[in-house]
């Protein structure tokens, strides 16, 4: 599984993440100050310039107050179909 920051699904997870903190009505700084680190680390995620971990994406959506599980659900359902760019939506090597 190749490791990309412009994958479809990771250009769909940080398009999910930009949407739950507008709708939520949060700022970069204002997200960033709730997670404890710079604006930069949420420029970054959100502008595909660096990728999050687990634990980080559980964190950043308890901050937004959304349900991590429902973004993860959204995220599985739009990668149902295999994207043109080869991006394995199985989560296995086939």
């Amino acid at each position: 599984m190749k490791k990309s920051l412009r994958t479809h699904r990771q250009l769909l997870l940080q398009s999910l993440l930009v949407e739950a903190r507008k709708t939520g009505g949060m700022t970069q700084s204002e997200l960033a100050a709730a997670l404890g680190k710079p604006q930069s680390f949420v420029a970054k995620y959100e502008n595909g310039e660096r990728r999050i971990d687990v634990i980080e994406f559980v964190d950043i959506t308890v901050a937004l107050g959304v349900s991590s599980a429902d973004l993860l659900v959204r995220l599985a359902h739009s990668t149902e179909k295999s994207s043109p760019d080869g991006d394995n939506t199985t989560g296995r090597d086939e």
